[in-house]
C-alpha cells in the first residue's frame, strides 16, 4: 500500500487482511457471512480446512467448494463494516446464515425464513440511504435460497424482519408494542444493514435465517441451555444449506438469470 493517499480499496482490503488474518486472495467469490464462531468451526472441521482468525474476524477457505466463511461478531455496525469491506474482493456471491426471533405463534424453533426486506430500526443504515429507502435482500439470492429449501423440503417462511440494536427488547413493553405492530415476521440485529450496504455497493447477498427462539411467547426467550440445543441440532444443515445456495447462485448467475449486479455476471 502506498504511503500517500492511499485508496479507498487499498485501505478495504488491509483492514480485512488484519480483522481477518489472511491475505484477501485466500478468498473465494463465494461467501458465507455469519455471527457465529461454531458455523466456522463447523466449516473447517466438515471441509479438513484451517480457521484462520484476526483482530476481529474468524475465517476459513474450502477449496473444493469455492466457498469462504467469515464470523464477523454481532451487531449492525460490524454487518456495515463487514460488507463495505468485502465489496471490494471478487465475491459474486454472498449469503447471511443468521438467526433470528420468530414473530408468529405458528412458527417453531428449527423453522427457516427467508426475509424479502427489514425494517431498518437499527440506525446504522441510515449512513447509506435516507430513511424512505427500503432494504432489500438481492433478488437473485433470495431466488436461489428458496429453490434449495422446496428442493429439500424443508420447513420455511416467507417475510420481513425487524433489525433493532436493543438486545434485551423483550423486557421493553413499549417496544414490543412497536414492534407488533410493524406486523414483521421475525426480529434481529443485521438484516437491514446488510441489505441497504450491499444494496450501495452492488455486493449481491442475501439470507436465510434460522428461527432460534419464539421471544413474544411467555417461556420462549433464549436462554443459554436453548441456544446451545439449537446450535447441537441445526448447525450442520444451516451451513449446508448456505453452501448449496451459494452453488445455485453461482449457476443461476452464469446463466444471465435476472437479479444479480452486472459486476457478478460470469
Amino acid at each position: 500500500m502506498s504511503e500517500k493517499n492511499p485508496s479507498e480499496s487499498e485501505i478495504a482490503r488491509h483492514t480485512l487482511e488484519r480483522y481477518s488474518g489472511c491475505e484477501v486472495g485466500a478468498f473465494y467469490p463465494n461467501l458465507i457471512l455469519t455471527n457465529f464462531p461454531r458455523y466456522v468451526n463447523y466449516f473447517a472441521e466438515s471441509r479438513g480446512v484451517p480457521i484462520q482468525e484476526g483482530s476481529m474476524f474468524k475465517v476459513a477457505h474450502s477449496p473444493k467448494d469455492e466457498v469462504s466463511i467469515l464470523d464477523f461478531k454481532i451487531g449492525s455496525p460490524a454487518a456495515a463494516l463487514v460488507v463495505d469491506i468485502c465489496s471490494f474482493l471478487p465475491v459474486r456471491a454472498s449469503i447471511l446464515l443468521g438467526m433470528c426471533g420468530g414473530l408468529r405463534r405458528r412458527y417453531k424453533v428449527g423453522d427457516y425464513l427467508v426475509p424479502v426486506a427489514s425494517i431498518r430500526g437499527e440506525g446504522t443504515s441510515d449512513f447509506y440511504f435516507p430513511i424512505e429507502v427500503p432494504a432489500l435482500a438481492n433478488f437473485l439470492m433470495q431466488r436461489a435460497v428458496t429453490e434449495v429449501l422446496d428442493q429439500e423440503k424443508a420447513n420455511y417462511h416467507i417475510g420481513i424482519t425487524y433489525t433493532t440494536n436493543m438486545r434485551f427488547w423483550e423486557f421493553n413493553e413499549e417496544f414490543k408494542e412497536r414492534l407488533k405492530a410493524t406486523k414483521a415476521q421475525g426480529i434481529e440485529m443485521e438484516c437491514a444493514t446488510l441489505f441497504a450496504a450491499s444494496y450501495k455497493r452492488k455486493f449481491t447477498l442475501g439470507s436465510l435465517l434460522l428461527v432460534s427462539d419464539l421471544p413474544l411467547n411467555q417461556d420462549g426467550i433464549k436462554t443459554k441451555e436453548s441456544s446451545q440445543w439449537v446450535y447441537d441440532t441445526f448447525t450442520a444443515d444451516h451451513v449446508e444449506k448456505g453452501i448449496r445456495i451459494l452453488k445455485l447462485a453461482s449457476e443461476m448467475q452464469s446463466k444471465k438469470i435476472k437479479g444479480a449486479y452486472h459486476r457478478n455476471l460470469a
